[in-house]
């Protein structure tokens, strides 16, 4: 009986071994070994084939045998490429706890139940939920570039969890103060009243050369693809700002970093100098990122629209903006105090024939006075 045209055939060559399958694919004829004697497995994988032929998911032999070591490896290569600056993590991310569990897998092995039992298996290593979602986000990542390399053809569904990282540090004004009498050397001080000025990373300030720095012009700049999210900014410089930087680049070339220590050396990282001098100024535990959060907020009180602080900072979407917690207790209670003056002064005006134009503070205070007497 003739087979049916597009169903394919299985066969055994010289009557015994593996079972092969015999199928079309754009016109080009595949023959490919099952790998079993049995014939029901290997009709069995037939079937598949044609299955995956029909909605177009096919991707043969080949695809199968990629392994997520060889995605991981295309990952990272695209990361050095693009000169990414979050290399550093991503390797981490991979080496430390994503190879471990998922290097003895085929990509075509990765399932959603698979995904979730790594995320158990993380969250008793203590991992949390933000942490097990950024591992799964480099994972996925692997998966799409596997895909626009033809190397995958079928994505699973990665969970992802709830995430509780709203930031809630910042830095008071009598912690600063405290800070500005126990600043070492110069560079501290002039890094203290930039990231809490503009709100500025870390890095981005420690990074800057003097020839972002135009005295003439008051102006400090941050130039496109050195910053986290890769955008420029510029900015005007506040008196102290300039002041500070004014003798940080004194004699110094353009390409020279702004801050150095005394010696000329530019700084790497001063995480010990920063704690030991949170802890002189009375607020342990504070960290540098929280002045990042403090910047926002004073900028917000200074009555800023938000899309600027957002430029100012670098914040490139407004869901990250939004994660920093801007308002604190003390907003919301200067927002009562507006909402009571606001009534009282609408009293005022209802009882007392006041124009809501000449009606003020002290007004609404002498009329609360007489309604008291």
């Amino acid at each position: 009986m003739n087979r049916l045209r597009g169903t394919g055939c299985i066969y055994q060559r010289a009557g015994r071994g593996p079972w092969w399958l015999k199928y079309s694919h754009n016109r080009r004829v595949i023959c490919e070994s099952s790998g079993t004697t049995n014939k029901t497995k290997a009709k069995t994988l037939l079937a598949k084939r044609l299955k995956d032929i029909g909605n177009g998911n096919f991707g043969g032999k080949e695809v199968e045998r990629v392994m997520v070591e060889e995605l991981a490896e295309d990952f990272l290569s695209e990361y050095r490429a693009n000169g990414r600056k979050s290399i550093g993590n991503a390797e981490a991310r991979w080496l430390l706890h994503l190879k471990p569990f998922f290097a003895v897998y085929r990509a075509v092995e990765i399932t959603t139940p698979l995904l979730t039992r790594y995320i158990e298996s993380r969250q008793q290593q203590g991992a949390q939920n933000a942490t097990c979602n950024r591992e799964l986000a480099a994972l996925k990542r692997m998966f799409n570039l596997g895909r626009q390399n033809q190397k995958v053809r079928h994505m699973p569904i990665f969970p992802r969890l709830q995430e509780n990282n709203v930031r809630t540090g910042f830095l008071e004004d009598a912690h600063y103060r405290r800070l500005i009498q126990h600043c070492p050397d110069l560079w501290f001080r002039a890094a203290l009243e930039l990231a809490r000025t503009y709100g500025w990373r870390k890095q981005e300030i420690l990074k800057m050369r003097v020839s972002q720095v135009d005295l003439f012009q008051r102006t400090l700049r941050l130039e496109v693809g050195t910053t986290k999210n890769r955008d420029g900014r510029q900015v005007v410089m506040t008196d102290a700002i300039y002041t500070l930087l004014l003798e940080c680049v004194r004699g110094k070339t353009g390409e020279q970093f702004v801050l150095t220590r005394r010696e000329g050396r530019p700084i790497k990282d001063f995480r010990k100098t920063w704690a030991n001098i949170c802890a002189k100024a009375g607020c342990p535990g504070l960290l540098f990122h929280d002045l990042r959060r403090t910047a926002a907020r004073n900028l917000r009180r200074a009555g800023i629209a938000e899309g600027v602080i957002q430029k100012i900072g670098g914040w490139k979407t407004r869901s990250v903006f939004e994660r920093y917690a801007i308002v604190d207790q003390r907003d919301i209670a200067d927002a009562m105090l507006k909402l009571q003056e606001s009534e009282q002064k609408a009293e005022a005006v209802a009882e007392n024939g006041y124009s809501s134009a000449t009606v003020d503070s002290k007004t609404v205070q002498v009329a609360n006075r007489q309604s008291l007497n």
